[in-house]
């Protein structure tokens, strides 16, 4: 016999129109280019009837449109309707529980950062429970070049604001980048890791680690961040702070998809 969830699963039932029609939209999204009806037809393995009649459906509600007046391709509608959720969302209250998660874990300070142009702003923390600490006052900013959390960010949004660190780049330690080539490798071993690590570019012996937090359409929302002074590490907590931030910037993405 199914159990009470098997039957619960079985019981739901997906309109099959508005399947098709999302599916139309989201292929229309993830393409570069826009796409005729055959084409989507084909790709949705629908008729090319009922292609158009979804199409134009979906044009009456404004989201697609026909730029050559043949093809089609996805307006900015969908994207307004996820802008207006994240407006919504309460950041700090998704976060909390990772937050927590690795204060226990770390015994490090932990903080919840967002950027603000250039820098990244500190909206929540929680402070570290070892005698020597580092410190950072929420509502405190930094330079999102050099500290973990704004490394994060700064990795997800490099393409777009490489240009604008033209200049800007201080050296605060010996440790700082203070190059677009030596930041252009660091940003690259961060998405290819899944976390950012500072290794006292800031402020001389404070070690810094963060993970970005997504929106499902992979818009950075903001990160999460350990910081911690290199005294206090001891043998092994490298790589356990580094998973366990890079875990903790995960799950509050898949927490953000459920909200």
């Amino acid at each position: 016999m199914k159990n009470e969830d098997e039957k619960s699963k079985a019981a739901v039932k997906v309109d099959s129109t508005l399947l098709k029609g999302l599916k139309i939209l989201e292929t229309l999204a993830s393409s570069p280019t826009e796409k005729g009806v055959t084409e989507l037809s084909l790709e949705c393995e629908m008729t090319k009837s009922n292609t158009f009649r979804l199409l134009r459906s979906l044009s009456i509600l404004g989201y697609v449109h026909q730029p050559d007046g043949k093809n089609y391709s996805c307006t900015m509608k969908a994207w307004q309707l996820g802008q207006r959720i994240m407006d919504h969302l309460d950041l700090p209250a998704i976060a909390a529980p990772q937050m927590r998660k690795l204060s226990q874990v770390t015994g490090a300070t932990i903080y919840l950062a967002v950027r603000d142009g250039l820098s990244v702003l500190y909206i929540d923390k929680i402070d570290s429970t070892q005698p020597i600490r580092s410190w950072s006052l929420k509502g405190g900013m930094a330079p999102l070049y050099c500290v973990g959390p704004g490394k994060a960010i700064l990795a997800e949004q490099y393409k777009l604001l490489r240009e604008q660190l033209k200049g800007e780049l201080v050296q605060y330690t010996d440790k700082t980048i203070t190059t677009l080539q030596q930041l252009d490798k660091d940003m690259a071993a961060t998405l290819e890791r899944g976390y950012s690590i500072d290794t006292g570019e800031y402020r001389e012996r404070i070690m810094s680690f963060g993970a970005a937090i997504k929106a499902p359409n992979g818009e950075v929302l903001g990160a999460l961040g350990v910081s911690i002074p290199d005294i206090n590490l001891k043998d092994g907590d490298l790589e356990k702070i580094c998973i366990a931030v890079r875990d903790a910037g995960i799950i509050v993405s898949a927490k953000i998809a459920e909200s």
